[in-house]
């Protein structure tokens, strides 16, 4: 009786003998550097493809929709006031019906899905830039310098930043800027806290100690080999945050501190809308379904993404599900 373990070891080696010069075959590695790239390991992942389309189309909507929306969002006629969605009667902007005021859903939605990401983007981009390169100083050189960043760090953490950031912006005026500044600044210690992690312990590894020995300077040794090393982890990080970030401002829009009319966020929609949930329960749904749809495709991604950027683990992403099915061993039944 011949198990699938030796039949998966069999093909390997016919792989293996393949004459020089030849093409390689459907299951050989497809990349120069003998591992597929990044694109066709998503490929390999419906669910991580399917997070990733469900982004890019929320991506491209913020950046084009409005633009061809026009003045639809703001648009206000009486005479269809809370029309019901999933009817094209009244034209397709009223697909996804209409607000208490006659304006279209479908066209707010996408009004309001650029103020969602242009709040949640810059504030994640900003606590990366910030945290990562801290940290990473801090971590490296480690010291008086590390102990004074931790601490900073934990001060920052020892406030809930949601309620951080409601007592902010109720002294000071709700607005975009300021929802992005203190939103960053409470996940600032996030990445600080993780490069400085990676970076302590990349700073005595062989390739550091090499670059050192031959008069690297310390900005150059941080630049060019500590930093590519600890990015990935780092964009993982910066995907769940994204996710953080949106909820956050969504919250704060809900409570009426957030993103103020005449803008519109997905927050801000739910917010005005919880007042008719019996009686136009799609002012409400629609747009707590965007933020719930782009937050799990981000957390999907972000999962796929850390196994697919760790060298130690990105083997089960490359190798045919077949194939990963054929290595593990058959016990044979004893008698």
């Amino acid at each position: 009786m011949t198990s699938s373990l030796t039949d998966g070891t069999a093909q390997e080696g016919q792989e293996e003998r393949q004459p020089a010069g030849q093409p390689p075959t459907r299951n050989a590695p497809d990349a120069r550097d003998g591992q597929p790239g990044l694109f066709r390991l998503l490929l390999k992942d419906r669910f991580a493809t399917v997070a990733a389309f469900v982004l890019l189309l929320v991506g491209l909507t913020a950046l084009v929709g409005p633009a061809l929306m026009g003045d639809l969002a703001t648009k206000q006629n009486l005479l269809f006031a809370n029309k019901a969605p999933f009817t094209m009667a009244h034209g397709w902007e009223y697909f996804l019906g209409s607000d208490s005021l006659g304006r279209s859903m479908l066209a707010r939605l996408v009004v309001a899905s650029r103020t969602t990401l242009s709040v949640a983007l810059p504030a994640v981009a900003v606590a990366l830039l910030i945290g990562s390169l801290w940290g990473v100083w801090a971590g490296y050189h480690r010291g008086w310098r590390e102990n004074v960043s931790m601490r900073v760090a934990d001060v920052i953490m020892s406030f809930p930043s949601l309620l951080l950031a409601v007592v902010v912006l109720y002294v000071f005026s709700p607005s975009a800027a300021n929802i992005v500044l203190i939103l960053a600044l409470t996940r600032i210690p996030i990445y600080l806290r993780t490069a400085r992690a990676e970076s302590a312990e990349l700073q005595s590894r062989t390739f550091v100690d090499a670059a050192r020995t031959f008069g690297a300077k310390p900005n150059a040794i941080i630049f060019r080999h500590v930093i590519p090393v600890v990015l990935p982890t780092l964009l993982t990080l910066a995907t769940l945050e994204f996710c953080y970030v949106m909820l956050a401002e969504s919250s704060l829009s809900f409570l009426g501190i957030g993103i103020q009319p005449p803008d519109v966020s997905w927050g801000l929609m739910v917010s005005q809308g919880r007042q008719y949930l019996q009686t136009a329960w799609w002012l409400s749904i629609f747009p707590g379904v965007a933020i719930v749809v782009t937050t799990i495709a981000a957390n999907v991604l972000a999962a796929w993404l850390r196994i697919a950027t760790d060298p130690a683990q990105r083997w089960r992403l490359a190798l045919p599900r077949k194939r990963l099915i054929a290595r593990i061993p058959v016990k044979e039944a004893q008698p």
